[in-house]
């Protein structure tokens, strides 16, 4: 019987991570579930074993090199190939600017960015040796204005991981390999529920031109779009899921 195609998914321990595990299960992918929380990766990856998915679960602190080629490691291991990474870990602090100490700035920069280059750097050579490979950033709107909630640290990292994307789509398409970025805009999450008074979550959900606040499964269901083979012409793409909040 023909292996499955394995994905990684990094910060699985989240609402969006989460979802986004769920839905690979779903299309036929065995899941890598990474997170520095192992509580949380474990929880989501037995919510894809409860679905008769394929599932591993796998700490994974992004800022750590040993850690990421750990990761990388232990998934060519278990499934002998990477055939998608998606980047969903990430770190929202709402200081002001001159709020924003060097030590905060730099634990956002590099949860939210380096983290990425890192795990696309180490999934990329297995991805390069098969001949095809799918990686997706998860981002926000901010990376192409500014932040509803987070400080200017969240803001310009979500700015450098879109650069990022593009430059990695540039370079690495010769390979087989895509790189493309998502814009969730307000999403129902644990993380928004701890950085939301009730006042302000009407008030942004107000501005929502669909009417709704958006679902960990609306950011889901596009990157199960980009990592099919359907999108193999799609690279570079910044992709807006935003119920039209930033227009």
């Amino acid at each position: 019987m023909k292996a499955k195609p394995s994905a990684v998914v990094v910060g699985a321990g989240g609402d969006i991570g989460g979802a986004i595990a769920l839905r690979l299960a779903q299309i036929g992918f065995a899941v890598v579930a990474a997170d520095i929380d192992l509580i949380a990766a474990e929880a989501t990856a037995s919510r894809v074993h409860e679905m008769g998915g394929e599932v591993l679960a796998i700490p994974c602190d992004v800022t750590a090199p040993i850690d990421v080629q750990n990761l990388r490691d232990e998934t060519l291991t278990a499934f002998s190939r990477v055939d998608v990474l998606v980047y969903a870990a990430g770190l929202l602090r709402r200081n002001p600017v001159a709020g924003v100490s060097l030590e905060e700035w730099q634990e956002v920069m590099s949860v939210n960015l380096t983290g990425a280059f890192l795990c696309a750097q180490a999934v990329y050579e297995p991805m390069r040796q098969h001949g095809s490979g799918r990686i997706v950033n998860i981002g926000s709107i901010a990376g192409h204005s500014t932040s509803l909630l987070g400080g200017p640290d969240y803001t310009a990292s979500k700015a450098g991981l879109l650069g990022l994307t593009r430059h990695l789509a540039r370079e690495w398409a010769p390979h087989g390999v895509t790189v493309n970025y998502i814009s969730p805009g307000f999403i129902e999450s644990q993380m928004t529920r701890k950085n939301v008074s009730s006042e302000e979550w009407e008030a942004i959900t107000r501005r929502i031109p669909t009417g709704r606040v958006g679902l960990p499964s609306d950011v889901a269901s596009v990157v199960s779009f980009l990592v099919s083979d359907e999108a193999a012409y799609v690279t570079g793409a910044d992709v807006s899921v935003h119920g039209g909040l930033a227009l």
